[in-house]
């Protein structure tokens, strides 16, 4: 399966630009989570990393369709 993930704030710089395409053998999110910390073990760093899929946050269980929009949700600051 391949997924088109975007990437915000500091997973940007992690994963090279966007967007990147993810090709992978299973179909939840925590097997894309996986996947993702195989390829950039930077991400493992982050105190917390949220999947939205279709602009919800999604849990581990959730299976992904290949139209599906996903995006990596950083922790954020600011004042």
């Amino acid at each position: 399966m391949k997924l088109k993930v975007k990437a915000f704030g500091v997973t940007k710089d992690y994963l090279g630009g966007k967007e990147a395409v993810i090709e992978m053998e299973g179909r939840t999110v925590g097997d894309l989570r996986a996947e993702l910390n195989e390829r950039y073990p930077q991400l493992l760093g982050l105190r917390s990393l949220y999947i939205a899929v279709n602009r919800d946050y999604a849990d581990e269980n959730r299976v992904l369709e290949i139209t599906d929009e996903i995006a990596l949700i950083p922790p954020v600051s600011g004042g």
